[in-house]
Parts: C-alpha cells; structure tokens; sequence
C-alpha cells in the first residue's frame, strides 16, 4: 500500500454512523439560539428552506461522491469540473468549515465535562478532547468508526427518549405564542441556527476512499443518514418547544441565554434531580463526542487531498505507514482548532464555519451542472432524482442562505473572505 493511499474498510451501516455522528450535536445546542430571532414561526419557516436545502444538496452530493469517489469531496469535484481556481476556493472551503466546527464543539465538550469537574478549567478539558481524539483518528478509520457509531446511536436514542417524555406534555398552544417576534427579518437572522442542524453531513463524501464498494456504501450511507436527521430535527424542534414556548428553551431562569434547550425543556417536567433528566444530560455529552470525533476524522481526509494535490505542503498528504491514515493532517487540524480555541469566540468560529460549508454547497451544485454537460458520458452510479430540480434548488437555497448571513454578520463575512483571499493569493505565488 503506498504512503498516499487509504484503507477500505467501511460499511453502510458505519457510513450512516459517521453520517448522523457528525451531525447530532445540533440536536443538543446551539439551533435553540435561532428561536431568540425569529421565534417558533420564524425558526420553522427558515428550518422549511434548510431542510429542502439539504435533501435537495444530499442527493446532489451524493451523485458526486459515487462517480468521483475521492476524499476531497468538493475540492476534487470542483477541480474537475471548474478547474484549479475554483477548486481551491471549494477545497479551503471545506476545510475552513471542518477544522473551525470542531473548536466549538469542544468548548460545548469542556463546559458539560466541568459541570461534574467544576476544579479542571473549560479550556484543559477541550484541549485533552482534541488530543484523545486526535489519537483515536491516527489508530484507525475502523476503529474510529466502530466508535463512532457507537456513541451515535446512543445520541439518536438520547433524542427518542427525550422526544418521548415531551410529546406526552406537548401543547400545540406553546408553538404559537409570541410565535412570530421580529417578523420576516428574524426568518433571515434564524437560517445559520437552523443550518446548525445539518452542518457537516457532506463530511460522508471525504470517506468515499475508504468505504467497501464506495458507490454502493456511499449512496446507501447517504441517504439513510440526511433521512435520519430530517427526522431527528423536526422531533427535536417540536418536542423542546411544545413544552412551554420557545422563551422557555432559550432564556434560563436568571434570565441569561443558554444554548442548551433539551435539559431546559426536561427540566420543566421532571425538574433537574429526576434519573430521567440526569440520563438526558449524560447521553446527550454523546452526541457532543459523536460530532467532534466525526468531524475532526472529515477534516483530515479533506486537509490531506489538499496536501496530496501539492496545494499544500506536500507533508499534509502523507499516510501513516502503519494506520493507513492521514495522521500528519489530523495533527495540523488539531494545531488550528487548539488556537481557534484559546480565542475563546466560539460562537463567531460556528459563524465562519457556516460560511464555509455554503460556499461548499453553491460550487458544489454548479460543478455537478457543469459535469453533467462537460463529461456526460462519467459512469454515474447514482443519478440525483428530478434532474435539474434538486440541485438548482439546493443552489438558489445556499445563495440565498450565504447573502443573508453575510447581512446579519458583516464582520465575520470579510474575515471570511480575508481568510479565502489570502489563502487563494499564496496558492496562485506556489503553485
């Protein structure tokens, strides 16, 4: 096996877990932040575009990783379709949204883990996650993914039990009160909270080297995964709110924000010394672990096609001699989340990430538009259904998404755009 070439070991079924696991976590923090803008109505409505945004760019996506099933995912799609240029700027893209998603996640990791070591500080706690994780990455992709879906279906079942306690206090009057506070300007200010939902599902792509059959494993992995997660969001959304309104799920009792609805709305029904809360709050640190395990495992595969394509330097590109991972690429990423940690602004690094991943989405779909016409004779072993409905769809949906989050965060979308030019500038003097 050469030094650049991966292990096959993946399965469906471990697809799927990666999948959902690089996702779950928006069940448990953060989406509840969105209510605060544009309250039930203008969370769901804005949920209602997000969703149909990542069934429509799932499916898109998915006819991209079978017919070119490599682990740059959309920087080894968007080279072939569009050239260099754009390649780079969808393949920094994608980097910048999977090594700037875990640093936040770890933060949410130290602050759960401190509130049963309230003497070791928030920041040590997230630092030995990175490096836990880092080396459960290095040891192997099966192993990592064992792992990982393991402490994926115990997040899942964490969010069925929860929805199972709600839905029987459920009240249709608590989604409709107060429903609709900031009007349509708060549906705009609400779409990154919603995307926190989905954020990072396009991760399974970066796998497609490493999966047994990568067409079959991938399509079947895929789509059962955005399926899931449809499912869990809806149930998620409908259960905290039913309770006893969103301001419920948002504002503590001292009347400070918490990113945190799940132990709010449980709280409100068995009170916060109940077995059933406290078994709420210890799986749901899973699906945190799930999250930031699986995308910092994407974001190695993404870094390291960089560094195989002497994007980067050609170090990053390196496969361990004996796991047959990318452990010089996961190092890197852990390196850049640590500092991104230490800024302490977690919630701007979600921001910047977000950014990333629509930039992904919008060159995404016009690469798969373009390869359609450029190379139609490609073995595609999965066609997207409504051909060219769903991933025109999904690129109205990014754009629009991308124009109104540079809007509302118009700071953060130059220090974006700063991060893309400079890095675009030192490719174009290298390469």
């Amino acid at each position: 096996m050469s030094s650049s070439e991966l292990k096959r070991t993946l399965s469906p079924l471990m697809v799927w877990g990666l999948g959902v696991g690089y996702v779950i976590s928006g069940n448990y923090f953060g989406w509840n932040l969105g209510l605060e803008k544009g309250g039930t109505l203008g969370m769901a409505i804005a949920l209602f575009f997000i969703i149909i945004l990542y069934v429509t760019f799932t499916f898109s996506y998915t006819e991209l990783a079978c017919a070119i099933p490599k682990s740059g995912g959309a920087f080894d799609y968007a080279r072939r379709a569009l050239g260099n240029d754009l390649g780079f700027i969808a393949g920094m893209a994608q980097n910048i949204e999977f090594i700037f998603a875990p640093p936040a996640i770890a933060f949410a990791l130290g602050s759960y883990f401190n509130i049963f070591f309230p003497n070791v500080p928030v920041l040590v706690i997230a630092i030995i996650a990175y490096f836990v994780f880092f080396l459960l990455n290095v040891a192997g992709v099966q192993i990592a993914a064992v792992f990982e879906l393991g402490v994926t279906t115990l997040a899942v079942a964490a969010v069925f039990l929860f929805c199972g306690i709600t839905f029987q206090h459920f009240e249709l009057a608590h989604l409709q009160q107060n429903s609709f506070p900031n009007g349509w300007p708060g549906v705009l200010a609400a779409v990154p909270f919603a995307i926190w939902f989905f954020l990072g599902i396009e991760g399974v792509a970066n796998l497609a080297e490493e999966t047994i059959n990568p067409k079959r494993t991938i399509m079947l992995g895929f789509g059962s995964a955005i399926l899931t997660l449809v499912v869990l969001c809806l149930l998620t959304f409908t259960g905290s709110i039913g309770i006893a309104g969103w301001e419920a799920i948002v504002f503590k009792a001292d009347g400070t924000t918490s990113d945190s609805p799940l132990p709010l709305a449980m709280a409100r029904i068995v009170g916060t010394n109940n077995w059933q809360y406290n078994l709420l709050i210890t799986v749901g640190l899973f699906g945190l672990v799930a999250s930031f395990h699986g995308l910092m495992l994407a974001a190695g595969r993404s870094t390291m096609e960089f560094g195989r394509a002497n994007y980067a330097p050609a170090l990053l590109g390196k496969i361990h001699p004996r796991f047959q991972t990318p452990a010089n690429a996961l190092f890197v990423n852990m390196l850049i989340g640590i500092v991104a940690l230490l800024t302490g602004k977690t919630g701007e690094i979600i921001t910047i990430s977000v950014f990333g991943a629509l930039t992904l989405y919008i060159i995404s779909m016009i690469s798969l538009l373009k390869l359609r016409v450029k190379e139609p004779s490609l073995a595609r072993h999965f066609r997207v259904p409504l051909y060219p409905y769903f991933p025109v769809a999904a690129l109205v949906i990014a754009s629009c998404s991308f124009l109104a989050m540079a809007f509302y965060n118009g700071t953060l979308a130059l220090i974006y755009f700063l991060i893309l030019g400079l890095s675009f500038i030192a490719f174009k003097m290298i390469k």
